[in-house]
């Protein structure tokens, strides 16, 4: 039996199923999340979350044998295969044939695929940061990805060009405050073994708890205004969103509570008893 991409759908599946073991490897907060979206929503999202994460893992894998030059190569080829797999709707590579289906079907192009390549690629320049360039990496890094999201659920609505572009503001800002958590989270590592810098202007080596609340300060303005989009996102997706939003705000309330000395050292968690009382909370709250 043939798709209407005209593959076959024993391999659209099998795309599928590796795109959802991706996520549920690599993210227990936004693969508990994404549980809560319904289908087909919920599949599309995993797909996006599964292409962006091994573009990830190209600039973030830490086998020493991996120099820039041929992260550079692997990267480059990713985003060649990508474009190719939407013109065709095919690809060898799973994970990029999974996220194909998804762009096709949901109309994410090239004017969000490019800024986020180009933020991958930006992770291979040893050159520090500066406020313009910090604005340009989060944007492709992370607020493009929300625009994705945000394609996606929406996809069925017939208004959804004018309720995209109403939405827009509070997608990007969702995912600016999803990557300055990640940011401040995993201080200690990007520091110390991947050797970058994300806080443009800020003394890592001396950081203090007056640092870390100003860029707490920013998240918690960016949290507070994505609120107001998750609250019209359509129903299919409104409590996936606003678990992941609420799980990101408790890292953040983590965050505040831990000496800067302590989060210079070491990655704060949020345990997964309370992650999920979070989800059941947004269940609760969206069923009101």
């Amino acid at each position: 039996m043939r798709s209407v991409h005209g593959t076959n759908e024993l391999y659209d599946s099998v795309a599928r199923a590796g795109a959802d073991l991706v996520i549920r490897r690599y993210s227990s907060s936004f693969g508990m999340a994404s549980r809560l979206l319904r289908e087909p929503v919920r599949g599309h999202v995993r797909n996006v979350y599964a292409l962006v994460r091994i573009a990830d893992e190209i600039v973030d894998n830490p086998d020493a044998g991996l120099g820039s030059t041929e992260r550079s190569a692997m990267l480059h080829a990713l985003l060649a295969d990508v474009r190719q797999s939407l013109v065709t709707g095919y690809s060898a590579n799973l994970i990029v044939h999974a996220f194909a289906l998804t762009a096709r079907a949901c109309d994410i192009g090239d004017d969000l695929i490019d800024p986020f390549f180009a933020s991958m690629a930006r992770d291979l320049d040893p050159a520090p940061h500066t406020l313009e360039s910090i604005d340009r990496y989060v944007y492709g890094s992370a607020e493009v990805v929300g625009l994705m999201c945000l394609r996606v659920f929406l996809a069925t609505e017939a208004d959804r060009s004018a309720r995209y572009d109403e939405l827009a503001p509070g997608a990007r800002r969702l995912g600016a405050a999803f990557q300055n958590i990640n940011f401040l989270r995993d201080l200690a590592q990007d520091t110390d073994t991947l050797d970058r810098g994300y806080f443009p202007g800020v003394d890592l080596d001396n950081f203090t708890d007056a640092d870390r609340d100003r860029i707490l300060n920013d998240i918690d303005a960016d949290l507070a205004a994505a609120q107001n989009a998750i609250d019209h996102l359509p129903q299919s997706s409104r409590r996936a969103v606003q678990a992941a939003h609420d799980m990101f705000a408790e890292l953040g309330v983590r965050l505040r509570a831990t000496p800067a000395e302590q989060i210079r050292r070491e990655r704060v968690r949020v345990p997964g008893h309370v992650k999920l009382r979070i989800a059941g909370n947004a269940v609760r709250q969206d069923l009101r």
